[in-house]
């Protein structure tokens, strides 16, 4: 084959993976990133796009609807949010616009910042249930804790309670057939959400992770927020333990952590439990509490995730606190950050002085600068690594979740949050939020201004890959 063949064939490819690449609606720093790689590195970009690329994942649809009491009780947490006089109601409207589900009851929830605290309550709940206990994590490790959680979960299967366990390919991948083999002798259903095989060439992209961590008790307790299955989740059984936030939720809005954890379930197995319109029965939604829980994901149309935070932050009159370990924000995000904290409202960031990439701590660095003059007030923690996923918006917004102020959380991953319309919880994240502070550090523009050549060389340098993070 001659040189003027080659370079033909090349052009030609060259121009259909541009098109193919601007038809998928990225946003534009990414889909300028894509295509500079396929120019002068055509094959690379080929092997690249094929692992990495934002090409729309085709999931299977669930064809269900919880029924009408959901609607109902959505309908009565509406109410409660209006008559409260606050406007919450603008928030929640934005998921439910993006097919998200409404505002639900909660009769009780339990707010914890250690693992120590997280994994007894989880543990509790475990134990107490009668029915079936599901489970997904981004992060099952084979350790200490990891093992206890399996051994409950082998002594509740054996007993006749249906457990079922998801689990991400690539965040649970140590965990060999060896350990899970008991847990499957035992009668529990173990299931690999995007495992990492051959056949993922020609079929399902290996950059499609699962995020979200969900814990549901008899559709009647759930868990959900930062923290995986892990020893580096405890102080009891690691020196470097992580600071973490998760949360237990009581009552009629389990039912939503529910529908997400079918849904992930039916998309690995291709199958629904057995009764599964049992799984989505409601007790009367009595609860003072209101929590909405919402998902997001890569075979989403929209950004349910993405577009609530911002509105949370555009809303916000008087305070918006935010916590995250990863902080590669798109321009939206940073825009309303600078906005609102030009506009007089309190707007602090915390973030980790180090994190578990380096790179993704030089791209985060490298916002900061804009932020600082804008008026929002930046902070490291500084004992350890933070992985809570926070926000407090006012006095009546708590938020609490998997995904990260990050391109992969709001686009790529398959996350969850939960969003707490409530004073009282809200005013509990606030004192976790203070407490951190104490421990922390923050970042003003003298200490910007010290930064050498070489640190913002390299800060700008990873900012470039922001999209591809």
């Amino acid at each position: 084959m001659t040189w003027p063949i080659v370079t033909g064939l090349a052009t030609v490819w060259v121009v259909i993976a541009a098109g193919v690449i601007l038809l998928q609606r990225r946003s534009a720093a990414a889909t300028l990133a894509w295509l500079l790689v396929f120019l002068f590195l055509p094959v690379v970009g080929l092997i690249l796009y094929r692992l990495l690329g934002p090409l729309r994942l085709r999931r299977k649809q669930l064809k269900r609807r919880v029924g009408r009491r959901l609607i109902e009780d959505a309908l009565g947490a509406m109410k409660l949010l209006r008559e409260a006089g606050r406007d919450q109601e603008q928030v929640a409207r934005v998921p439910i616009a993006m097919h998200e589900p409404p505002p639900l009851h909660a009769d009780a929830i339990d707010l914890y910042t250690d693992g120590v605290s997280t994994y007894a309550a989880m543990f509790e709940a475990i134990t107490a249930a009668r029915h079936h206990v599901h489970l997904e994590y981004y992060i099952f490790e084979p350790d200490k804790i990891g093992t206890r959680l399996r051994d409950l979960l082998i002594e509740k299967a054996r007993a006749g309670i249906a457990v079922r366990l998801l689990l991400d390919g690539t965040g649970s991948s140590r965990l060999g057939r060896r350990f899970l083999k008991p847990l499957r002798d035992a009668g529990a259903e173990v299931a690999w959400f995007n495992p990492i095989r051959l056949r993922w060439l020609r079929t399902r992209r290996i950059d499609f992770r699962c995020h979200r961590k969900i814990v549901v008790c008899d559709s009647v307790v759930g868990f959900t927020g930062g923290m995986n299955v892990a020893d580096d989740q405890s102080a009891e059984l690691s020196k470097h333990y992580w600071r973490d936030t998760h949360l237990r939720i009581e009552g009629a809005a389990v039912v939503a952590l529910q529908r997400l954890f079918i849904e992930d379930w039916y998309f690995a197995t291709e199958a629904l439990p057995p009764r599964a319109g049992e799984l989505f029965s409601l007790r009367d939604g009595a609860g003072h509490h209101v929590v909405q829980i919402i998902g997001s994901g890569p075979d989403h149309d929209q950004l349910p995730i993405h577009s609530t935070y911002f509105t949370a932050i555009t809303r916000a009159t008087s305070r918006v606190w935010l916590t995250t370990p990863y902080f590669v924000p798109d321009e939206a995000i940073v825009t309303a950050l600078c906005t609102s904290a030009l506009r007089g409202v309190d707007v602090r960031l915390l973030i980790p002085l180090r994190g578990d990439s380096r790179l993704i701590d030089l791209a985060a660095r490298s916002y900061v600068p804009d932020l600082v003059e804008a008026g929002v007030k930046v902070f490291e923690y500084l004992p350890r690594f933070i992985h809570a996923k926070t926000i407090v918006a006012d006095d009546d917004i708590a938020i609490v979740g998997t995904a990260n102020l990050d391109y992969r959380s709001f686009r790529l991953d398959f996350e969850l949050t939960a969003i707490v319309y409530d004073r009282e919880v809200t005013a509990r994240l606030a004192d976790a939020f203070q407490a951190d502070l104490r421990d922390s550090r923050a970042i003003d523009a003298a200490t910007i201004a010290g930064h050498s050549l070489f640190r913002r060389l390299g800060e700008a340098g990873a900012r470039l890959l922001s999209p591809l993070l």
